[in-house]
């Protein structure tokens, strides 16, 4: 939802097509999987990105630089999803600093992450690491996901962007925090 898929399919397909396939080959031919170590380094990565977001002045990419930086954040985005199952490094920040407005900022967020889910769902299936048991608890987990998408929305019409912005890093801040502690 949000009327920019088009606009933004347009400007975001070579990230998104590189995370798709980074993902999904590197599941299958590189078998990638993280060890616990990967996941007290992605927490510290996104403290300090929530943190950096809350406290340091907003990033922008200039128009020319994205042309060549969206398809490598969308390699990196797919190694690191590849590794560690989680899509936030580096495609978040890097949507945030291309200046979107509120609304173009989420729908693409939500592209970026259906897109990832997407990938890694086939490279599991591609291993064989994706059985029935698995895809019936995450149709199960979709119930509470489109719940909170639904929330969400609600929400983000009613509060300030500055509200939004400070609520988003704090929740990244508290996620990599989590990960950090437990991996």
């Amino acid at each position: 939802f949000g009327g920019h898929l088009s606009a933004l399919g347009k400007r975001l397909w070579p990230m998104l097509l590189l995370i798709f396939l980074v993902t999904g080959l590197g599941r299958r031919w590189l078998g990638m999987s993280g060890g616990s170590w990967v996941g007290h380094a992605l927490g510290g990565a996104l403290l300090v990105y929530a943190l950096s977001g809350l406290f340091l002045p907003t990033f922008k990419v200039k128009p020319e630089t994205e042309r060549w930086l969206g398809p490598v954040c969308g390699v990196i985005t797919g190694i690191i999803t590849s590794a560690t199952g989680v899509f936030v490094i580096p495609s978040v920040p890097y949507l945030q600093a291309l200046g979107l407005n509120r609304d173009q900022l989420v729908q693409a967020l939500g592209l970026s992450f259906t897109v990832s889910t997407l990938a890694l769902a086939a490279g599991l299936v591609w291993r064989g690491e994706l059985g029935g048991g698995e895809v019936n608890a995450s149709l199960l987990a979709l119930v509470p996901a489109l719940l909170g998408m639904w929330l969400g929305q609600a929400l983000r019409q009613r509060i300030s962007a500055v509200l939004f912005k400070r609520v988003f890093f704090v929740g990244m801040a508290l996620l990599g925090a989590h990960l950090l502690i437990s991996g």
